[in-house]
């Protein structure tokens, strides 16, 4: 009887993710050109400014700032990185700037 009640449910969830493919798949055709040069570029952008190198540099911030708390790195090494990250980061908003004159 439990399999039963839980097969609507199974159902619906089947069905969602059986669609969100397709909107994912619409969202990367809108973003392609006629390029394959900015068609690169524009995977480049998405890769350094994405979720898993915002992930990776929480935790290289985090680390860095953990280090140089314990007296363990150089302050040097640790503003480069914080200050690598944030040109990084920056970088649209800086070329947005550049352009704008």
């Amino acid at each position: 009887m439990n399999a039963l009640l839980s097969f609507p449910a199974r159902t619906l969830a089947l069905l969602v993710l059986a669609m969100m493919p397709v909107a994912a798949s619409a969202q990367n055709e809108a973003a392609r050109s006629d390029s394959p040069i900015t068609d690169a570029l524009l995977w480049m952008q998405g890769l350094l400014l994405g979720p898993i190198a915002t992930s990776l540099a929480v935790m290289a911030v985090a680390g860095v700032g953990f280090m140089m708390l314990t007296g363990r790195m150089n302050w040097r090494y640790g503003g480069t990185v914080i200050i690598g990250v944030f040109i990084i980061f920056g970088a649209p908003r800086l070329v947005n700037s550049i352009g704008a004159f």
